[in-house]
């Protein structure tokens, strides 16, 4: 790797990485994403292991887990001293009948399963048999642990450039020393992030057991900083973003844990040269080819919607590291018809650029983040429900790297990533590589019940949005 793997790691959570730590208490707003890589064949998995042994001796943060500390310190990152690669690295068979569907359900069950908090907050399973003589490699890292950027980041160091990449000498991945941290280094980090706001915000929280009522007084002082903070999604008071009470699917209201995973897959060229001709980028042809697809569901139900409530992620990491958090959530309400589809990705384009230029230095979410924090997690889960209840999906673009890849001599084929519902109806994210563009659907099918025609839909969308 061309950069230091150490760099963007500390050892006292940030304010974003507290937040995402704080709010995974409550399943329904799991934070974290994961993504299914489809390969051409199984990946030889004492290679891959090994490759991953090494990748723990790079970086410290593998081999660390999350310590806790007193009321509202941030917690800490310290060695796992019974760290074990065999708990984080799973291999197994595809049971017949191996179909992708089969596949597709699996890991939406491995991605509901909770982390161990008390071990490293990672996991790969390795899985053959897949759609007859395929392979397939699922992996999550918590959001705690650096968002989708950062995870791309730290792919590098398990991917090659050719089938037959050099094997790497052996590692034994075994506990990995880090720098002590102790609870002044976390309440300098607190007070330093916050000062007067944090003072404040402490006296305050001494009359929140006498009158809870306070609590979620303070929450609503600080209501934009938060919903943006702990769902993803929504918009911290942005001009353009106002809210339209009529605004949000008639369709998709209910939610639930369980999650479902569609996919498809297009032609990089093919959105790039349609968007070219709408002077419009990659990202703004996949935000408006989804609300498309999304306006098609309802229109075959007969059912009018007056806008959708779509989230999208402004990127504001300005280093290449691999740890931490650095984007910033936002919301926009989309029309709810068109005049062509082509209007509509117009459209779109426009109120996203609007919004996205008023996102400055590190985004709202990271710069209000620390005040979340000192809310109880019960006020401020509760709040995040109640705002994600009102988005209709968020989106995410993720860009790979532009030519062939492998996997431990398994060439990759597909790159489903699983974004986090949170509390929406779905998440839909999109991920380049090697000329394609991988779009990944976590739906909720409480909310959205008929996920394969909502696929179809979406199809039908790209369809007319690339025709030239």
């Amino acid at each position: 790797m061309s950069h230091d793997p150490s760099r963007g790691f500390k050892q006292v959570m940030s304010d974003a990485e507290t937040l995402m730590w704080n709010i995974e208490k409550d399943p329904w707003l799991n934070p974290s994403g994961a993504m299914l890589t489809i390969l051409d064949r199984s990946l030889d998995i004492d290679r891959f292991t090994n490759r991953i042994a090494q990748a723990v001796a790079m970086i410290p943060r593998l081999a660390e887990r999350v310590v806790p500390t007193l009321g509202p310190l941030p917690p800490r990152w310290v060695p796992d001293p019974e760290f074990d690669l065999s708990n984080h690295v799973r291999h197994i068979s595809l049971p017949s009948p191996r179909t992708p569907r089969q596949l597709f359900d699996l890991c939406t069950t491995f991605h509901a399963d909770p982390y161990d908090r008390s071990r490293p907050l990672w996991q790969f399973v390795v899985i053959d048999g897949v759609d007859g003589d395929k392979g397939a490699l699922f992996s999550k890292l918590h959001h705690a642990v650096t968002d989708g950027i950062g995870a791309l980041k730290l792919s590098e160091s398990y991917i090659d450039v050719e089938r037959e990449a050099p094997d790497v000498e052996p590692v034994k991945a075994g506990r990995v020393e880090s720098p002590s941290g102790r609870v002044s280094d976390s309440l300098g980090h607190l007070l330093r992030r916050q000062g007067e706001t944090i003072r404040r915000a402490l006296g305050e929280m001494a009359t929140w057991t006498a009158d809870p009522g306070l609590a979620r007084e303070s929450l609503k002082e600080f209501a934009d900083g938060v919903r943006m903070a702990t769902t993803q999604l929504r918009g911290p008071g942005l001009r353009g973003a106002a809210k339209s009470d009529s605004a949000g699917s008639p369709l998709w209201s209910t939610r639930s844990r369980r999650r479902h995973l569609e996919a498809l897959q297009l032609r990089l060229e093919d959105v790039k040269k349609a968007g070219s001709a709408m002077g419009a980028s990659i990202n703004d042809m996949f935000v408006g080819g989804v609300v498309l697809g999304a306006l098609k569901y309802h229109k075959r139900r007969s059912v009018e919607v007056a806008g959708l409530n779509v989230g999208f992620v402004v990127s504001t990491r300005k280093e290449t590291t691999l740890g931490g958090n650095a984007f910033s959530p936002v919301r926009v309400v989309v029309p709810g018809s068109c005049s062509s589809p082509q209007g509509l990705v117009a459209d779109i384009q426009e109120r996203m650029a609007t919004l996205r230029k008023q996102i400055s230095g590190n985004g709202p979410m990271v710069d209000l983040a620390g005040v979340a924090n000192l809310l109880p997690s019960s006020v401020v889960t509760e709040f995040a429900r109640s705002q994600a209840a009102t988005m209709d999906f968020a989106t995410s673009n993720l860009r790979g790297p532009p030519f062939q890849t492998y996997i431990a001599g398994a060439a990759v084929e597909r790159n489903i990533v699983m974004g986090p519902v949170a509390g929406t109806a779905m998440n839909v994210t999109t991920m380049s590589q090697n000329g394609v563009l991988d779009i990944g659907f976590h739906i909720d099918p409480a909310a959205i019940d008929d996920p394969a025609d909502l696929a179809d839909c979406t199809t039908e969308a790209f369809q007319e949005l690339l025709v030239q």
